[in-house]
């Protein structure tokens, strides 16, 4: 069983929000004895080929919440993702609330800091973000009692947050027949996957678990939620006891097939900035292309 402090007994509201261009799930997520919600690892769209940026998807959510009159108290990244751009600021011009990722945004910020090149105006202490979790912090939503743990292994600052009887799992997991994400960015690591994904396994088996991407795979619909139980049962990378030693060699192997994810340059340009995009000299929104960079 799992060390973090769980509370079962706490179910949380949860609206899930498709975004069908990047394969991502944003979510609203309420507390039921109070007026209070968070967002998790929410959706900027962008327009790559013609450098356009648009916010159908956060409108949804913003609109969602007012709708609902709710108070927005936490904006959550699980992670800084290589395959959409967060909508963060732009919501939190809207809404309020706090931005907060894992303390290991340091190591992603300096190590891509030194990819696209930024300068010395470009800050590598995580001060863009309102909070900095470190393994087994806790915070609230309204009455509810939220904890990050911390999961590296797909990006150094990989962390789930659990908030009563459901627990986001960003990137770490899929789907059972999805299995897990790849670990060959900078800083990620198969074995260190594995063993962030038993952390997650050890929480008790009826807790719902909500995906960060859904791909379908064999053109079923998309999917968003299962449990641990589940995913212990049937995760065709780690369910059924699979070893360490086992997932490892998967793992390598199927990484060293992928592709690059197609939004990986703007990704995390802006993620690594808690959602801004940066500027050049003059102050307008640019963004780098780093040649044979990753």
């Amino acid at each position: 069983m799992t060390d973090y402090p769980v509370d079962m007994s706490v179910k949380p509201e949860i609206e899930a929000f498709f975004d069908e261009d990047t394969n991502t799930i944003s979510y609203i997520v309420k507390d039921p004895t109070s007026d209070a919600c968070a967002i998790v690892d929410s959706v900027m769209d962008i327009d790559y080929a013609a450098g356009r940026i648009t916010y159908d998807h956060a409108d949804a959510l913003i609109a969602r919440i007012k709708e609902m009159g709710c108070k927005l108290e936490w904006i959550i990244e699980t992670h800084v993702h290589a395959d959409h751009l967060s909508a963060a600021p732009y919501i939190q011009e809207k809404l309020g609330g706090k931005i907060g990722v894992g303390s290991k945004i340091l190591v992603v910020q300096n190590t891509f800091g030194k990819v696209f090149n930024e300068g010395t105006e470009f800050q590598r202490d995580g001060s863009q973000f309102d909070a900095l979790f470190e393994d087994g912090d806790t915070y609230m939503i309204g009455n509810m009692q939220a904890v990050a743990i911390y999961t590296p292994g797909h990006t150094p600052a990989c962390m789930v947050h659990v908030v009563g009887d459901a627990a986001f799992v960003g990137d770490t997991l899929f789907m059972p027949d999805g299995g897990s994400a790849r670990a060959d960015f900078p800083g990620g690591d198969a074995g260190t996957l594995y063993d962030s994904i038993q952390k997650v396994l050890a929480l008790p088996d009826d807790m719902r678990l909500f995906m960060c991407h859904d791909y379908a795979p064999g053109g079923r619909e998309i999917q968003w939620e299962t449990t641990v139980g589940e995913e212990k049962a049937n995760n065709i990378h780690v369910g059924q006891g699979k070893s360490r030693e086992e997932f490892i060699k998967f793992r390598t192997e199927r990484d060293a097939q992928l592709g690059m994810p197609r939004l990986i340059i703007p990704s995390l340009q802006v993620n690594m900035r808690a959602g801004e995009i940066p500027t050049d000299k003059d102050g307008r929104p640019m963004l780098k292309v780093p040649v044979n960079g990753l």
